[in-house]
Parts: C-alpha cells; sequence; structure tokens
C-alpha cells in the first residue's frame, strides 16, 4: 500500500458556491483508489456529491 497526498477543492454550499481548497492524505494500491476514498470521505463528511469536488493534483509520498 502506497500513500497519496490529494489536492483539490469542494464547493462549500448551495447558497453562498464558494470552492475551498482540501488537503488529504489516504493509503491505497494506486491513485484511481485513492481518489475514490477522497470522493467517498469528503461526501460523506460534507453530504457533497462527486461533481462538487474536483481534484487537481495526486502524488506519491514516500
Amino acid at each position: 500500500m502506497s500513500t497519496f497526498e490529494i489536492k483539490g477543492m469542494f464547493r462549500t454550499e448551495l447558497i453562498t458556491k464558494t470552492w475551498r481548497p482540501f488537503t488529504k492524505l489516504v493509503e491505497g494500491p494506486n491513485e484511481k483508489t485513492a481518489m475514490e476514498k477522497v470522493y467517498s470521505l469528503l461526501g460523506s463528511k460534507h453530504g457533497l456529491k462527486r461533481n462538487f469536488i474536483r481534484i487537481d493534483e495526486v502524488k506519491a509520498v514516500e
């Protein structure tokens, strides 16, 4: 399992429509699985759909 640092933005509320940056460290066997985990974490924590989450950068961390 590798550790990935994922950076991006998510939309806060439907009314204000502001985008907030985030950085998450997640473990996974590859980049795609790590991205899916971030979608899942942010979606469950903030009640967001995937189209309100933008992933800008994924890189492996040693």
